[in-house]
């Protein structure tokens, strides 16, 4: 071999073995860079979690708030004789009910009653108008349909028996169950 072909084959190695090192050195740092990525991606991750689960704790939060009003408001609609108008107050009770169901799933049933007066035919129908005008409040206001169920007992199922404005008051109305 001549000290040419030899010198060429010297300097071929030593700079394949200092590109070599320098790819290497390359390569670490990439790892270096990669690994201090995936943490800070990591710590994002972690981060979003954490704020979902606050934000979905404060949402149930919020959820318990609605519910309480709505319950502490009544779950009982009066109403006037042989009207299914909602009165005021009603409205305002059925609004708070209307809050905590647009925050949930949760599917009611509202049993419409009247007082003794009236046939059993008229009264069933008084009882039934009386539940579809809460129902339809419910649905004009943003709650589905298809999670209120409406029913009428009529004169069926009084809270107050006997005679008189003070107990019929009260057996007109409409129950949220």
């Amino acid at each position: 071999m001549n000290k040419l072909t030899f010198y060429a084959k010297l300097s071929s190695l030593v700079f394949a073995a200092a590109l070599l090192a320098a790819c290497s050195g390359n390569d670490t740092k990439e790892q270096e860079a990669a690994a201090e990525a995936a943490a800070v991606e990591q710590e994002a991750a972690q981060q979003a979690a954490a704020a979902a689960a606050s934000e979905k704790q404060a949402r149930v939060e919020a959820q318990q708030v609605l519910e309480t009003a709505a319950s502490d408001m009544g779950t009982v609609f009066y109403f006037d004789f042989d009207s299914s108008s909602l009165t005021d107050e009603a409205r305002a009770q059925v609004d708070a009910h209307i809050a905590a169901l647009m925050g949930n799933n949760a599917s009611v049933r509202l049993e419409g009653h009247t007082d003794e007066r009236g046939t059993r035919e008229y009264n069933l129908a008084l009882g039934e108008r009386r539940a579809n005008a809460v129902r339809d409040y419910m649905v004009a206001n943003g709650v589905p349909g298809y999670r209120i169920e409406s029913i009428s007992y009529g004169e069926e199922n009084p809270v107050a028996y006997g005679s008189g404005e003070s107990n019929w008051q009260q057996n007109r109305r409409v129950e949220l169950k």
